[in-house]
């Protein structure tokens, strides 16, 4: 099965054009993934030609690893736990600075099935920092856990079209 079999209704045609736009701009893109697990980077890098501008990426599944590996502030996670926004955006610098990227992504959220800290299944922040600043936003999705993560990656894919989209004056 290949990583767009995974996120249903996602074709490789909007993925390449990402991929497109990232090297006319002559960007790098490096992700931090807790509840997709990789997915992302997978769907990223199923597009031919991916590797002149997908750096890498980092799974973080455990919240020590999301303060070791990406640099997420320990104190930020145990006073706000690592579903949140602010640990969303430290994750995303995290993946832009350790991979050396122009781009970087963080998610991390509740795939399900039972809450985690008091946070619901669904509850997902995907984050981005670019030259253009960053953008950061709470997805409330519904379904299993495929479900969610696809959702997720979704998410990520639409905070990295609308950073590609804007134009620096």
């Amino acid at each position: 099965m290949t990583p767009l079999a995974l996120v249903p209704g996602l074709t490789a045609e909007p993925v390449a054009v990402l991929i497109d736009r990232l090297r006319e701009r002559g960007e790098t893109v490096a992700t931090a993934e807790s509840l997709t697990a990789g997915l992302l980077t997978a769907v990223l890098t199923s597009v031919p030609g991916s590797s002149a501008v997908v750096r890498g990426g980092l799974v973080v599944y455990g919240a020590d690893l999301k303060s070791s590996l990406a640099g997420v502030d320990a104190a930020l996670l145990a006073s706000n736990g690592p579903v949140d926004a602010d640990v969303a955006v430290q994750l995303a610098a995290g993946a832009r600075e350790r991979c050396r990227a122009s781009i970087g992504i963080g998610l991390t959220g509740v795939a399900g099935p039972d809450p985690q800290d008091g946070v619901r299944p669904g509850t997902v922040w995907v984050a981005l920092i670019s030259a253009r600043g960053p953008s950061v936003a709470l997805l409330t999705l519904s379904g299993d856990r495929e479900e969610v993560r696809a959702g997720a990656v979704r998410g990520a894919l639409d905070l990295l079209k609308a950073d590609l989209d804007t134009l620096i004056e």
